[in-house]
């Protein structure tokens, strides 16, 4: 009777869902568009039959090669015990047609190539089980196509089944006893590093480097097996039995014993230990082929039993808001494979933003600031959701103004909650307190109040890194230009007329003699003072073209983003009003291009212009002597400010100004000319 030949139990694979992400991450922040292969470890586990309640009658699931948490090839891995670890390379292509036009056979050589070359140069068995992963990852729609490849060597003529019994039996019945399976199980579990593959001899666990072919029939070879079949190895036995017979091609080792580990632990009694014992043989007489490496088989087949790649499809059960979250970065990190590899999007996320006004301007505003991944975004203003506001403020509808309205900042915070989850948005109602606007003294409560409210912006201003200035009169934006120089934030101004537009960045506070950029107040010659009373309804009402207030907030955010992309950040100094080009690496340019002080847009002409202006020592609103008098006197300061018209023209000099303009006047020798046909006619 022929003996049967030896059937080995092919490696089922399974990805874990971290695995997927894992990639995920590493194809959009390192690869990019690179397809180069990537070093990975996975690793198998003794095998283990369990039911299956969906599957067909008569069948058995049993472990599977597994790769996930800690697959990115690093040097030391936590394998649990009755596991080995795998080592291999993962292949990620950038287009599904790539994918399938891949010359899977050449990658799948030189892999099988890479193991026969490790065994006959350096004698290692470390590689033995090095496999073959390519993948295709849409990661708009969160499907994975992937295929594995478990090169193994054929063996010709084949092993076969050489035991007494005719097949593989259970170690107890084999011979061995309970003591021997627990030392055995004891001197693996010793052995920190899980290698899938060992000798026993004497009772003793020893490396299978440390092969003796004069000792070969006292020796069993044992390997991690992964199969729960009683009657069939798994995979790995196929590379450790051409290994031996590659390095020991005598007699010695044309027949072998082979003990199939399968004990992940100690078994609750003598007859229950899994591990399999048999002894295979080449058939005597036939001759092996020897030129060169072995033929190789182990492309894993799909769930329907052919030949071909498998998908898993993760979208259904992700986290909608994990899901949001990675959509949105998605965008964000393509820039960076061909456009702009050098941005620096951690920057742009973590930056936080107060939004004082969730009018037109902040709505819009805020939406840009999503779609750039911002994650903190607040919103602070007074009024509430009126019927004439959701037509052109799109974070409000109908429903907002019903019952006289939502508060606009919380119910602005809410809408961007609705549309990304993940964002960290607040909304707060809060009056600003302006210049020109008195502040009654009685009753108390009220100055008591408006002390609350400073307090309340000076904490916002110093929790958030950039301060965008979206209300609709001049003088509520002393306050917090005052507040955000002295606290060195970058402040950024939105203004709209008709037709026209101003966006603005205001400088940072610099050292005495340091030139400076001003703010939105360095070309004012008077104080800020009321705007808003006694206005007809037109002037009441924000008149605008209704497309301006979207170009002038996605200006002012792009404008963010160039600053927060110099090198200098709030200190980048401010291109030429004459440069119309962008030049990498010139003053005033970020990866993003022209970093400007101020843009005024000019709707009807279509046209921008930069400007650059310095900052005035007389400021009201920048100037040093505005600062230290806030810094020193606190809110004592701005009461006054808010209370006396003349004030802050007094403090900063510019009520001078206007005495030294007509004293000057005053100087000026006026020579009178007769009349004549020379003269100049005035």
């Amino acid at each position: 009777m022929t003996p049967p030949i030896v059937q080995f139990t092919p490696l089922p694979s399974q990805t874990h869902p971290s695995f997927w992400h894992k990639l995920t991450s590493l194809k959009l922040d390192v690869l990019k568009l690179s397809d180069a292969e990537v070093d990975i470890t996975a690793n198998y586990g003794v095998g283990r039959l369990f039911k299956d309640k969906n599957a067909k009658e008569g069948e058995d699931k049993w472990d599977s090669f597994g790769i996930g948490e800690g697959s990115g090839g690093e040097k030391k891995q936590n394998v649990p015990f009755g596991s080995a670890l795998a080592h291999g390379v993962v292949k990620n292509y950038n287009t599904i047609e790539e994918f399938k036009a891949a010359d899977k056979t050449k990658l799948f050589n030189e892999a099988a190539d890479k193991i026969w070359n490790s065994i006959t140069t350096t004698r290692s068995p470390h590689l033995l089980n090095t496999f073959l992963l390519i993948t295709y990852a849409d990661l708009k729609k969160y499907k994975y196509y992937y295929w594995f490849a478990f090169p193994a060597f054929v063996a010709k003529p084949a092993w076969h089944l050489a035991s007494e019994s005719g097949s593989w039996s259970n170690v107890i019945d084999a011979g061995f006893t309970g003591e021997q399976m627990k030392s055995i199980l004891e001197q693996l579990h010793a052995n920190k590093e899980s290698l899938p593959y060992f000798l026993v001899r004497d009772n003793h666990v020893l490396p299978v480097e440390e092969f003796d072919v004069t000792k070969s029939k006292e020796t069993t070879i044992g390997f991690i097996d992964p199969s729960a079949q009683a009657q069939n190895p798994g995979w790995p036995l196929r590379n450790l039995l051409a290994y031996l017979r590659a390095l020991y091609p005598g007699e010695e080792t044309r027949t072998l014993k082979v003990l199939c580990w399968r004990d992940a632990e100690l078994p609750r009694s003598e007859g229950e230990w899994k591990s399999r014992y048999g002894v295979v043989s080449l058939p005597a007489g036939e001759r092996e082929v020897k030129d060169g490496r072995p033929d190789a088989v182990g492309w894993e087949r799909n769930p329907q039993g052919k030949l071909g790649p498998r998908v898993v499809d993760l979208a259904p059960m992700m986290d909608p808001a994990r899901l949001a979250n990675q959509a949105v970065d998605l965008n964000l990190k393509l820039m960076r494979w061909r456009i702009l590899p050098a941005l620096d999007l951690d920057k742009i996320a973590s930056t936080k933003c107060l939004l004082l006004g969730a009018g037109t301007l902040g709505c819009y505003v805020a939406r840009c600031l999503m779609g750039w991944g911002v994650r903190k975004i607040t919103l602070v203003d007074s009024a509430r959701v009126s019927f004439s506001n959701p037509v052109r403020q799109p974070l409000f509808q109908f429903t907002d103004c019903l019952n006289g309205g939502k508060p606009k900042a919380e119910c602005a915070a809410e809408r961007l909650r609705e549309v990304w989850p993940g964002l960290d948005a607040t909304g707060i109602s809060l009056s600003i307190p302006m210049p020109g606007h008195p502040i009654p003294s009685s009753p108390p409560s009220i100055v008591e109040q408006t002390k609350k409210d400073v307090e309340t912006l000076e904490k916002l201003i110093e929790e958030h890194d950039a301060v965008y200035l979206l209300m609709d009169s001049r003088e509520s934006r002393w306050l917090p230009t005052v507040i955000g120089r002295a606290k060195g934030k970058l402040v950024l101004n939105a203004a709209l007329g008709f037709d026209t537009f101003l966006v603005m960045r205001h400088g940072a506070r610099l050292a005495e003699g340091e030139k400076n950029l001003g703010c939105y107040y360095c070309n004012d010659i008077v104080a800020p003072a009321d705007s808003l009373s006694d206005r007809t309804l037109d002037q009441m009402c924000t008149v605008t073209r209704p497309g301006l207030a979207s170009m002038a907030a996605s200006t002012a955010v792009e404008l963010m983003m160039s600053v927060l992309q110099h090198p200098d950040g709030l200190r980048a100094p401010a291109p030429s009003p004459t440069t119309q080009e962008y030049t990498e690496g010139a003053p005033g340019t970020s990866v993003l291009g022209l970093v400007p002080h101020q843009l005024r847009g000019y709707l009807a002409q279509f046209r921008n212009l930069h400007i650059v202006g310095a900052a005035y020592d007389r400021c009201t609103g920048c100037s040093e002597t505005v600062l230290r008098t806030y810094e020193q006197e606190g809110f004592g300061f701005m009461l006054r400010a808010f209370n006396e018209p003349k004030y802050l023209e007094q403090l900063t000099g510019l009520d001078k100004l206007y005495d030294d303009g007509e004293k000057a006047l005053e100087d000026v020798d006026w020579v009178e000319e007769g009349d004549g046909d020379d003269a100049d006619d005035f």
